[in-house]
């Protein structure tokens, strides 16, 4: 500036600029970083066919992959994903099994079951066991990198298929039927007597046969077979 006050031109131009210079290796817009996501599934070419899915995601990062639980524990512990994908089988268990023991040891990775299970009541219980993510397999492509992204955030994702038939299924058990009465239906169903079930559930044939005829009374129902249609429609037998 000169004894007049006025401003060198230079300087006007170097303050106009100044704007565009930024640190080096920093950003000029921060960006939020990638959700990191763990594969765990029992087949290798599966694995590969889901990672090169994420990996066409912007905002997805597969950081490791894993074939067992105890593989998933390690590399959850060494990663800290968000979300880990998930279809496997607990050894001697099943696919549940894996999901509640998943859930115990990483409670803070939201879980995403990818599987062929479309049955609802094999989501519910899948949910219940602490999986925040359920995804049919043949809708992978579509559903999967949704579901990451909403779990990650803290949501909940169902494939739409089974999400219809899962809210059906929670509305056909607002009937009234106990935990107790809703097993003994099950087990009518699919063809005990009453003798039987006694047996089965630990309770004398007289106590079975109350549970019994109050299964009849709360449903306004009389025959067996009508039972049968009722168990098949809360997914309690059959598909």
């Amino acid at each position: 500036m000169d004894v007049s006050g006025r401003r060198e031109p230079y300087l006007d131009r170097m303050t106009a600029n100044l704007h565009l210079a930024t640190a080096p290796g920093v950003s000029p817009e921060l960006e939020d970083p990638p959700i990191r996501v763990v594969l765990a599934d029992d087949h290798a070419l599966v694995r590969r066919s889901l990672r090169l899915l994420l990996a066409g995601e912007d905002d997805l990062d597969v950081v490791a992959e894993a074939c067992d639980i105890a593989t998933v524990v390690r590399h959850v512990h060494g990663n800290a994903p968000h979300v880990l994908v998930l279809d496997l089988q607990a050894p001697g268990g099943t696919s549940i099994d894996a999901i509640r023991r998943l859930h115990e040891l990483i409670p803070k990775t939201a879980i995403v079951v990818l599987t062929m299970e479309q049955s609802p009541a094999f989501a519910q219980r899948a949910l219940d066991s602490g999986a925040v993510g359920f995804v049919l397999k043949d809708r992978a492509d579509t559903d999967l990198p949704a579901a990451v992204r909403c779990v990650a955030q803290g949501g909940e994702y169902v494939s739409p298929r089974v999400a219809a038939a899962l809210e059906a299924r929670r509305r056909s058990l607002d009937d009234g039927l106990s935990p107790r009465e809703t097993e003994i239906l099950r087990l009518i169903a699919l063809g005990y007597t009453s003798s039987e079930i006694a047996c089965m559930v630990h309770l004398s044939r007289r106590t079975v046969e109350t549970h019994r005829a109050n299964i009849h009374r709360k449903l306004g129902l009389s025959k067996r077979a009508e039972l049968v249609q009722v168990a098949l429609r809360r997914h309690l037998i059959g598909a």
